[in-house]
């Protein structure tokens, strides 16, 4: 007979053996998803993105049915008009500006980047010494002719696909495929929205090989997951073109160069949490400084313009467009999107990295109150 500490040493052993089992179980799902969704990205990202699009459109459709007389394809149709006409109203009256600020950054990137490296020499001359000994030459006049003299690079490249028909058709075949893979978000998006079933009630039916308790658990999970992805997408997207908004109009009335392209590309970058900010003090700060000789005042005031924008977005805009909906802070925000991006390979675990941590967290809270404590007690 085994004594009653034997027999507690044999649990605590076999509860081990079966948590490596689960946790590496669950190791080998997530890393053959990550082959699959490596695998499959283009494929994929249209139809999250159109999913997304249609999840976050469907309550805007449906009170279009209620309060007008328009059925849901007249509705569909509706809005689909609308966005058009309000693309073309934009392009008319920002596109020209746009052109024009991105004509004059092509124009201006040569001397922008030889700013850049002249202040790079001027302020770390040994390091600037040790590239040049890496180089054979100064680094300044080495991307001076193979960025924009010589055009090595470009010149290469050209050539070996000249040189490759197998290439050429390969390159071709990419380019038509993403294209194709693109623009048929739209057409993804009106089958979706145009759907009549009952997805939920289709779910639940679908389960129904399991215990009511689990399934009802899964169907709440699952409920959860939408109700974050809805709240936090729409919430992100209206943030973004506000932030955008105040950041074109602050660069534009300082006086930066190309200020009204940049912020509102940094804006609609912060439809991913605060990845526009992290790209803006890359990007903008250097430009402000190399700008003119008053280059220290105009970096302190898009400092400030950062500053004042991202605290209207975390203490402001947030909460009072998404609420407490995914109860995460500013640190865990950016930890998962870094984790997410690096766990998917890049942009489509960025954009679900929010909606798939706040699910995990959804997920412990439902083990934490309903099934941990049942564990504890046996």
């Amino acid at each position: 007979m085994l004594s009653n500490c034997q027999k507690r040493i044999i649990a605590a052993g076999g509860t081990a053996l079966a948590l490596v089992i689960l946790l590496s179980t669950g190791y080998l799902l997530f890393s053959l998803l990550k082959d699959f969704v490596a695998a499959f990205e283009s494929v994929l990202l249209p139809l999250a993105i159109a999913s997304i699009l249609a999840t976050l459109l469907s309550p805007l459709i449906q009170s279009l049915e209620v309060h007008t007389p328009l059925k849901r394809l007249g509705a569909i149709l509706t809005l689909y008009l609308l966005t058009l006409l309000s693309i073309a109203v934009l392009a008319y009256f920002l596109l020209p500006n746009l052109l024009e600020q991105i004509g004059d950054f092509l124009h201006s990137l040569p001397d922008l980047l030889s700013q850049v490296l002249t202040a790079f020499q001027n302020n770390a001359p040994k390091l600037w010494d040790w590239l040049s000994l890496q180089l054979n030459d100064s680094p300044l006049n080495y991307v001076r002719e193979k960025l924009f003299q010589d055009s090595a690079l470009i010149k290469e490249g050209l050539l070996k696909i000249r040189n490759s028909s197998q290439g050429l058709l390969a390159l071709i075949t990419q380019l038509s495929a993403s294209l194709a893979a693109y623009s048929i978000i739209p057409v993804y998006v009106f089958f979706l929205l145009n759907g009549k079933r009952d997805l939920w009630k289709d779910l639940q039916g679908q389960l129904g090989f399991l215990p009511d308790e689990r399934r009802d658990d899964l169907l709440f999970l699952v409920r959860q997951f939408n109700d974050i992805l809805v709240a936090f997408f729409r919430g992100q997207i209206i943030i973004g073109f506000l932030l955008g908004a105040f950041l074109a109009i602050g660069f534009s009335i300082a006086g930066l160069q190309f200020g009204f392209l940049l912020g509102l590309l940094l804006g609609l970058l912060n439809i991913i949490p605060y990845l526009g900010t992290m790209l803006g003090i890359l990007t903008v700060l250097p430009i402000a400084y190399l700008q003119s000789e008053s280059s220290l005042t105009l970096m302190i005031t898009c400092s400030g313009i950062f500053i004042v924008g991202q605290l209207l977005v975390d203490y402001v805009l947030t909460p009072k467009i998404m609420g407490k909906t995914t109860g995460m802070g500013p640190m865990l925000i950016i930890f998962a999107i870094f984790f997410w991006g690096t766990a998917l390979n890049g942009l489509m675990g960025m954009i679900l990295a929010i909606p798939l941590t706040a699910f995990f967290l959804v997920f412990w809270r439902l083990a934490r109150d309903k099934y941990l404590p049942r564990i504890t007690k046996n």
